[in-house]
């Protein structure tokens, strides 16, 4: 299928506006935040369920070395939790504790306040409904990503 030439200005200007706004998003930390490996660790925890540091290495595409120094932080912080596996005594398993589930959703409530307030500070009334009928369609694109 050929893309027209509005949809490829779309699909620039798109990128160039969606790209700061989740830097943006992910670049103003209050102090004692999390990283961005460490959130992206949570997240998928918090979605997925528990698993093994070498299935969480693999899935974020990085060294299981590394995925060990990542979740020894959240173990250190009580945002985790090692425990043994019940089907392999030599593998553990990393859950969320109830105090990561509160970080991390502590940490999205932060970023929503932080975007609402923007939206509302600069969007009319009509904007915002503009903006809000955009919304489905911004979905439907991200899912055929």
């Amino acid at each position: 299928m050929a893309n027209s030439v509005d949809s490829v200005r779309m699909a620039a200007e798109l990128r160039a506006c969606l790209g700061p706004l989740v830097r943006r998003l992910r670049q103003v930390r209050p102090e004692g935040e999390l990283t961005l490996s460490q959130t992206s660790v949570l997240v998928r925890i918090d979605r997925e369920g528990p698993t093994t540091p070498g299935r969480l290495a693999d899935a974020e595409g990085i060294r299981a070395q590394s995925m060990c120094t990542i979740v020894s932080a959240l173990q250190e912080r009580g945002l985790v939790v090692r425990t043994p596996d019940p089907d392999d005594g030599r593998r553990v398993v990393v859950s969320l504790t109830a105090a990561g589930v509160e970080g991390l959703h502590g940490a999205r409530r932060e970023r929503a306040r932080r975007l609402t307030r923007a939206i509302d500070d600069e969007l009319s009334s009509a904007e915002r409904e503009q903006l809000a009928a955009a919304l489905p369609l911004l979905a439907r694109v991200v899912h055929r990503l």
